[in-house]
């Protein structure tokens, strides 16, 4: 053994105390890792997104990524069962003197194999037809006692007029009869490890977040959000979604692809308490970084005062006020009629 392709990684009884490290040898990165009766080095970016495999934990005999859970073994650099053709380069160990030492040249290649693509991965494309507007009601209500929401009827008021004065396509997500997880943090993890599809989405597919992606990303033309003001904020379901949002924002942060790209905002916004601009002005913002336009007035809201007590006139006036009826079909046609602009002017283009 000569010293020109071989690295002293240290003192054997050091490196012992710890299960797996990330190391840094001749500009390639490795995951260290010691189980208890052996070494074993194996590449220290991960197939998936190149997440470090070092930074993660062991499984057994397996390394766990930390980004996305993706396992290899430990000294053979395979895929956990099932998936062992999915593999990360090995590396040579050897003892000597009390020390481990690395042979700089992996001993297998890299193979990545084959994954299905996730429905969500396919191309951006608007198929033929009528203009689509899609409500997101953010409302939390206990379905075995449903009751009268504010929000979410304008924006039923907002779809009909969508319907039958502009023959416009018409869908409403309710994201409380969606069952899907929160947030996990990918972002905070790593960008790169906050993913398109969402990394949750991907690995679970009873994750109902994907219907909001589907008609979001690839249905819809024009996007209405209603919400109810709780405690001076958006509903807590709104910020739910809004923080598995970010897979959409990181897009363009990363790769500079825009996935709502010529689509229409638009907001319906209730509430017992006066907060409306504050409320309006974090939605703005959020769908703006998103990617949405919004025509003038893009916002319709009622609020009953900060010094109203009388909140058992609240419904009753959203039910009866021809005013605030008007306002939210008013709302549609302005969307509809940026869309229109947006979809002439991507034409020309």
């Amino acid at each position: 053994m000569t010293n020109e392709h071989w690295h002293d990684l240290g003192p054997i009884e050091a490196l012992r105390t710890t299960p797996l490290r990330q190391l840094t040898v001749a500009h390639t990165k490795i995951a260290l890792s010691w189980n208890g009766t052996r070494f074993g080095a194996i590449h220290g970016s991960c197939n998936h997104v190149g997440g470090p495999l070092g930074s993660g934990h062991l499984d057994g005999d397996y390394v766990v990524c930390p980004w996305h859970d993706w396992k290899f073994h430990h000294v053979t650099g395979q895929g956990e069962p099932g998936y062992e053709q999915d593999r990360v380069p090995s590396f040579e160990l050897q003892e000597r003197d009390g020390h481990l030492w690395l042979r700089e040249e992996a001993t297998t290649t890299r193979h990545r194999e084959p994954h299905e693509r996730h429905p969500l991965e396919r191309a951006l494309t608007r198929e033929p037809g009528p203009v689509r507007v899609l409500a997101i009601s953010t409302t939390v209500m206990d379905p075995k006692s449903k009751r009268y929401s504010t929000s979410e009827a304008l924006l039923d008021l907002a779809l009909q007029h969508a319907g039958s004065a502009h023959g416009a396509q018409t869908r409403m997500l309710k994201l409380r009869d969606l069952s899907f997880r929160h947030c996990e943090g990918y972002y905070s993890k790593a960008a790169h490890a906050c993913t398109w599809p969402c990394s949750i989405t991907q690995k679970d597919p009873t994750d109902e977040m994907a219907q909001v992606y589907e008609n979001l990303v690839f249905w819809a033309d024009v996007v209405l959000v209603g919400t109810p003001i709780r405690w001076g904020a958006a509903s807590s379901l709104y910020f739910k979604m809004a923080e598995r949002l970010n897979t959409v924002q990181n897009q363009i942060t990363l790769r500079d692809r825009v996935l709502l790209s010529d689509k229409v905002g638009g907001l319906v916004i209730t509430g017992g308490q006066d907060n409306v601009q504050a409320v309006a002005g974090q939605m703005l913002t959020f769908f703006g970084e998103l990617g949405l336009h919004f025509p003038p007035f893009p916002f319709v809201a009622h609020s009953r005062g900060w010094t109203a007590e009388d909140m058992e006139h609240n419904i009753e006036q959203v039910r009866t006020d021809e005013g605030l009826h008007g306002e939210a079909k008013e709302l549609v046609d302005r969307c509809l009629l940026l869309a229109a602009r947006l979809r002439a002017s991507a034409t020309k283009a």
